[in-house]
């Protein structure tokens, strides 16, 4: 059984920086494809970054580029997103998730909350 845990989320000012973490068990990240996704109440799961397991090229949407990061720490078998320069249109729940490839996640986590003020 797969599991997913993000961490991290939380209340940050406008123009600040936060760390999501997404602890997973069961399996090796190394072996998925693992992406972040936000969604606001009311509105469509919108995707975030992505980024093999195994490393390699990283996938943003155009609203992350320039201001988050995402990586893997295949020791830990956790990937993070570096979060910075925040606006108030960042404020959503933050998911991870893990599949076979970028089209299809099989794995969820809970979700962990991000809000920011301006």
């Amino acid at each position: 059984q797969v599991q997913l845990v993000e961490s991290g989320g939380g209340l940050v000012q406008a123009g600040g920086s936060l760390e999501l973490s997404c602890a997973v068990s069961g399996r090796a990240i190394s072996n998925y494809i693992m992406a972040w996704f936000r969604q606001v109440p009311g509105k469509e799961r919108e995707f975030v970054a992505r980024v093999s397991g195994k490393g390699g090229p990283v996938d943003k949407a155009d609203f992350a580029k320039g201001r988050f990061i995402v990586t893997g720490d295949t020791a830990k078998n956790t990937i993070y997103l570096q979060m910075n320069s925040l606006k108030a249109d960042d404020t959503a729940v933050y998911y991870c998730a893990a599949g076979k490839n970028s089209d299809n996640y099989d794995y969820w986590g809970q979700g962990t909350q991000v809000t920011v003020s301006s």
